[in-house]
């Protein structure tokens, strides 16, 4: 299929060299790529991180070949010795990290909590929390220096209602919530702010081996009446990014098409 996003656009108009750099993991993956191409078509130079280097070498490719505004990094986020690792890579490439998107993550094993094979339950935790915690601590000691930065992590609706979801993956995604509430309050006054975002059903190429009824179903709990895109992700992180978000800092903002009743 063409490609037909912003991106491709957005290299006609060439990003300055002292422009915001954002680290995105998990950057490969659909909502990691929607969330790299809207920050090269906002003039904002991107790290594409995630543990398939040559996925984030071709999604560089793309995004600008000539490697000025976008560097692909590989990233294991349960190692924090490979987030210190990517930290340096980023300020020897750009001397500066402005923007963190934790969007690393798994679900695994959707089977009753009596069922739960125990290393499905450590892997989840190891990428989707402790992950988490790895790309702040790691990156943290550059935004306090500099006096500003924007952290959003991924969570999602099952961080807060639970229910449709493997209990390892909705324990990951709550702790997700109670770290960025603990982290936003310890760096208010810093000139970091520190948001989540919990969506609900996004459609990826994830739900391609779902049958029509299965999508049916999961739609159903939206009010909206369908699933979310993955730029409309993008975007809300993209504010949440941005300057425009001044006074926002340890919330939950929910991107679940009604979904979220609380």
């Amino acid at each position: 299929m063409e490609d037909t996003t912003g991106p491709a656009g957005a290299r006609d108009r060439p990003i300055p060299t002292d422009a915001r750099v954002a680290i995105v993991t998990g950057a490969a993956g659909a909502l990691g790529t929607a969330m790299c191409e809207r920050f090269v078509l906002d003039g904002v130079r991107v790290i594409v991180a995630d543990v398939s280097l040559d996925r984030c070498r071709a999604l560089v490719d793309r995004l600008d070949p000539s490697g000025a505004t976008a560097l692909a990094v590989e990233l294991d986020v349960t190692s924090y010795g490979s987030a210190e690792a990517m930290v340096e890579a980023v300020l020897a490439w750009a001397g500066r990290i402005d923007i963190l998107v934790n969007n690393a993550g798994v679900g695994e094993a959707s089977v009753p909590t009596w069922e739960m094979p125990l290393e499905a339950w450590q892997r989840t935790l190891d990428i989707d929390l402790t992950g988490v915690f790895h790309c702040c601590r790691a990156v943290l000691p550059t935004m306090l220096a500099a006096g500003w930065g924007r952290i959003v992590n991924i969570s999602s609706i099952a961080g807060k209602e639970g229910k449709h979801n493997p209990v390892a993956y909705s324990a990951a995604k709550a702790g997700v919530i109670g770290l960025t509430k603990s982290l936003a309050f310890e760096v208010a006054d810093r000139g970091i702010l520190v948001n989540a975002i919990a969506p609900g059903a996004i459609f990826t190429q994830n739900w391609a081996g779902l049958s029509e009824e299965q999508i049916d179903e999961v739609r159903r709990r939206h009010p909206i009446g369908r699933l979310g895109q993955p730029p409309e992700v993008a975007a809300m992180v993209a504010w949440l990014s941005s300057d425009e978000c001044s006074f926002s800092t340890g919330a939950v903002f929910d991107i679940s098409g009604g979904r979220a009743g609380h």
